[in-house]
């Protein structure tokens, strides 16, 4: 397993680990990093079956497989104490973790879940099942190249056209088995928080922060999440797309660290 722990120079410092999305490399957490790394140790990994050399994943695959990873990499660095906090995919994988792991393993001390949901809705679905039909009818290339217009604002793709075509050459390089991507796209698209996994999270300080613009998972599907998980908070920005960490990376970086630092001294008080 690929990681890298980015340290913060106060050894006391509590840990936050990064889970990314559909794409699952540790690098889609570049403009996050040195930030969070201020106040932080900040751990970043690649999810397994992301690269082209990866194995061949079960075809039962599921978030339970995502969340046991994480609990074997908290395990190996002997991390007892952190935030989590994922973008889509990687903000199940927290809540997977709470649901299985909470009980027995580490204390995870707050949960940030950007651009999630409750239940896939029409739309996403609809976003999702092109996606798969372009990767298994049209190959990695269109796949790829199709997947900034689900991601990014349609300003900033027109601005950032070079940049991206450099990028989805480097990622075509490297793309994982077919049936990889499409079990984790499975699995994604089969996930629910249900009752029990937000039972799991009653008493862990939650952060949902979401896009109004966002094309892929409408805002409305945070604020769907947000009645559910009523004691969380609720940040809705204006612009950012589905991928605000890149877009919009300073306003992200300062409600995260915002939130991350409340929690922090909320703790401290009840101590």
């Amino acid at each position: 397993m690929y990681y890298q722990v980015y340290p913060n120079i106060t050894k006391e410092a509590d840990y936050v680990v990064l889970a990314s999305g559909l794409g699952g490399h540790a690098s889609f957490w570049q403009p996050q990093i040195q930030a969070l790394q201020a106040y932080f140790h900040v751990v970043v990994y690649d999810q397994e079956g992301c690269h082209a050399d990866s194995a061949a994943l079960p075809e039962d695959y599921s978030f339970f497989n995502l969340a046991e990873q994480v609990e074997q990499l908290l395990c190996h660095l002997q991390i007892k104490r952190f935030h989590f906090i994922g973008h889509a995919l990687g903000g199940f994988i927290g809540v997977e973790w709470a649901y299985r792991f909470a009980q027995t393993s580490a204390q995870m001390l707050s949960l940030s879940l950007i651009n999630a949901w409750q239940s896939l809705d029409a739309h996403t679905r609809r976003c999702f099942t092109t996606r798969r039909t372009l990767l298994e009818q049209a190959g990695a290339e269109a796949y790829l190249h199709a997947q900034a217009l689900f991601l990014y604002p349609p300003t900033w793709i027109s601005s950032h056209s070079a940049m991206l075509i450099e990028q989805e050459a480097k990622l075509q390089q490297d793309f994982p088995p077919h049936g990889n991507v499409l079990a984790r796209l499975n699995a994604l698209m089969h996930y629910v928080l249900d009752k029990p996994r937000c039972t799991a999270l009653d008493s862990l300080p939650i952060l949902l922060l979401c896009n109004q613009d966002d094309m892929l998972v409408p805002y409305t599907q945070s604020l769907q999440l947000y009645r559910a998980l009523c004691h969380a908070e609720l940040v809705i920005l204006p612009q950012g797309g589905h991928a605000c960490t890149v877009t919009q990376a300073g306003q992200v970086n300062t409600c995260l660290i915002e939130f991350l630092n409340q929690t922090d001294n909320a703790q401290l008080k009840s101590a």
